[in-house]
Protein backbone atom coordinates (compact mmCIF):
# COMPACT_ATOMS: atom_id res chain seq x y z
CA UNK A 1 0.00 0.00 0.00
CA UNK A 2 1.65 3.12 -1.06
CA UNK A 3 0.58 6.51 1.02
CA UNK A 4 0.85 10.20 -1.30
CA UNK A 5 -0.36 13.26 0.47
CA UNK A 6 -2.85 15.10 -1.16
CA UNK A 7 -0.61 17.69 -2.54
CA UNK A 8 1.03 15.32 -4.73
CA UNK A 9 -2.07 13.30 -5.23
CA UNK A 10 -3.41 16.64 -6.71
CA UNK A 11 -0.16 16.77 -8.44
CA UNK A 12 -0.01 13.76 -10.26
CA UNK A 13 -3.15 12.58 -10.55
CA UNK A 14 -3.73 10.67 -13.76
CA UNK A 15 -0.87 8.77 -12.94
CA UNK A 16 -2.35 7.72 -9.00
CA UNK A 17 -5.30 6.85 -10.97
CA UNK A 18 -3.93 4.83 -13.45
CA UNK A 19 -1.73 3.20 -10.94
CA UNK A 20 -4.97 2.43 -8.92
CA UNK A 21 -6.85 1.50 -12.25
CA UNK A 22 -4.32 -0.50 -14.02
CA UNK A 23 -1.44 -1.61 -11.90
CA UNK A 24 -3.97 -3.02 -9.08
CA UNK A 25 -2.47 -0.02 -6.37
CA UNK A 26 -3.94 1.11 -3.46
CA UNK A 27 -3.08 4.18 -2.36
CA UNK A 28 -3.78 5.94 0.69
CA UNK A 29 -4.00 10.16 0.68
CA UNK A 30 -2.76 11.82 3.79
CA UNK A 31 -2.69 15.36 4.70
CA UNK A 32 -0.07 16.70 7.64
CA UNK A 33 0.61 12.79 7.98
CA UNK A 34 -2.92 11.69 9.19
CA UNK A 35 -4.72 9.37 6.67
CA UNK A 36 -7.68 10.57 4.93
CA UNK A 37 -8.49 8.44 2.02
CA UNK A 38 -7.56 5.78 -0.34
CA UNK A 39 -8.13 5.50 -4.24
CA UNK A 40 -8.40 1.79 -5.32
CA UNK A 41 -9.52 0.16 -8.29
CA UNK A 42 -13.03 -0.45 -9.18
CA UNK A 43 -12.91 -4.21 -8.88
CA UNK A 44 -11.77 -3.59 -4.84
CA UNK A 45 -14.68 -1.51 -4.83
CA UNK A 46 -17.15 -3.87 -5.87
CA UNK A 47 -15.55 -6.44 -3.44
CA UNK A 48 -15.66 -4.65 -0.60
CA UNK A 49 -18.82 -3.48 -1.30
CA UNK A 50 -20.23 -6.89 -2.01
CA UNK A 51 -18.31 -7.79 1.32
CA UNK A 52 -20.50 -5.40 3.10
CA UNK A 53 -23.45 -6.85 1.77
CA UNK A 54 -22.96 -10.29 2.86
CA UNK A 55 -22.47 -8.24 6.33
CA UNK A 56 -25.66 -7.27 6.59
CA UNK A 57 -27.60 -10.24 5.27
CA UNK A 58 -26.02 -11.42 7.88
CA UNK A 59 -27.02 -9.40 10.84
CA UNK A 60 -30.54 -9.33 9.17
CA UNK A 61 -30.78 -13.37 9.60
CA UNK A 62 -29.78 -12.62 12.97
CA UNK A 63 -32.13 -10.56 13.88
CA UNK A 64 -34.55 -12.18 12.51
CA UNK A 65 -33.61 -15.40 14.65
CA UNK A 66 -33.65 -13.18 17.77
CA UNK A 67 -37.02 -12.43 16.77
CA UNK A 68 -38.32 -16.17 16.42
CA UNK A 69 -39.58 -15.34 13.08
CA UNK A 70 -38.52 -16.70 9.40
CA UNK A 71 -37.15 -14.10 7.02
CA UNK A 72 -38.86 -12.26 4.98
CA UNK A 73 -38.41 -13.70 1.17
CA UNK A 74 -37.81 -10.34 -0.83
CA UNK A 75 -36.58 -7.11 0.32
CA UNK A 76 -40.57 -5.57 -0.44
CA UNK A 77 -41.75 -7.88 2.49
CA UNK A 78 -38.91 -7.25 5.16
CA UNK A 79 -39.11 -3.55 4.51
CA UNK A 80 -43.17 -4.17 5.46
CA UNK A 81 -42.31 -6.64 8.57
CA UNK A 82 -40.12 -4.09 9.92
CA UNK A 83 -42.04 -1.02 9.23
CA UNK A 84 -39.46 0.86 6.41
CA UNK A 85 -41.30 2.47 4.33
Amino acid sequence: MTKLSTVKARDQFSEMVNRAAYGKERIVLTRRGRELAAVVSIEDLELLEKMEEELDLEEVRKAWAKQGKKPARDWAKAKKRLGIR
